[in-house]
């Protein structure tokens, strides 16, 4: 087993369906080969207008409806980072209601976790690396092969 000074924790993956997002999906499912720890891949989502203003009017029917977009984003995002999700890992995949930043500090919060997001410049970034107890590894989008960049600006 790969030993990387992080103990036995989980790799905690953030995903959004952004180009950069599924290259840190791709560089978690590789952490996770590597270590032989579980992944756990997140989802989180609040209502568009945010849950403020959602709050004054609550719609369950919306809210079913923003969950299940959040799970359809989890499946393609596996499916376009890495061909579907990896049978060969063990692979927890969570859709979480909750602002990006603070749901993925909260569940990589177990000892020797590591948290893998994508870009380097936005909120969920800045809130990981001010917050997080565990390592946080940032995958930039120029890890994205060119081609493969193209392939994923110009889908659906």
């Amino acid at each position: 087993m790969y030993d990387d000074g992080f103990g036995a924790g989980r790799v905690v993956a953030g995903v959004s369906g952004s180009p950069a997002s599924l290259a840190a999906l791709r560089s978690a499912v590789d952490q996770a080969r590597r270590s032989g720890r579980p992944l756990v891949a997140v989802v989180a989502w609040e209502p568009p207008e945010g849950e403020k203003l959602y709050s004054r009017r609550p719609d369950r029917e919306w809210a079913l409806h923003w969950e299940t977009e959040a799970r359809v984003t989890l499946a393609r995002a596996f499916e376009d980072a890495v061909g579907g999700v990896p049978s060969d890992i063990e692979v927890a995949l969570r859709v979480v209601r909750g602002r990006p930043g603070p749901v993925l500090v909260e569940l990589a919060a177990a000892p020797g976790d590591l948290l893998v997001i994508g870009g380097h410049r936005g909120p969920v970034h800045r809130h990981a690396r001010r917050h997080a107890w565990c390592p946080v590894l940032t995958v930039p989008l120029r890890k994205v092969p060119r081609a493969q960049l193209r392939a994923l600006l110009a889908a659906p």
